[in-house]
């Protein structure tokens, strides 16, 4: 996520608690109890998704750089020294043809 996307995602679920605490306080009864349950929950879940959306994407990264990683490791490690001989065939199950 960029920077900005974060601070709005972060921003609109602060928002939305702070809605529902002054809902509470600005409706008395019923209505302020409902109106306060609903924007606090929302707010809260929204964060709580957040977080997890951001523990994903980190490691998606982390994956994605070790995989690179790995590749520029391929790449630069030498090929196994060839002996002269074939490689000897088989089959999955089965023991090596030794002619």
């Amino acid at each position: 996520m960029r920077r900005r996307s974060r601070i709005l995602g972060f921003g609109s679920a602060a928002l939305l608690v702070v809605l529902g605490i002054a809902g509470s306080l600005g409706f008395k009864g019923t209505a302020g109890q409902l109106l306060a349950i609903v924007l606090v929950g929302l707010g809260l879940l929204l964060a709580v998704a957040l977080v997890f959306l951001e523990v994903g994407l980190s490691e998606d990264h982390e994956r994605a750089r070790e995989a690179e990683q790995q590749a520029t490791a391929r790449k630069a490690a030498p090929l196994p020294r060839a002996s002269g001989h074939p490689r000897l065939e088989r089959m999955r199950g089965r023991r090596r043809k030794l002619r």
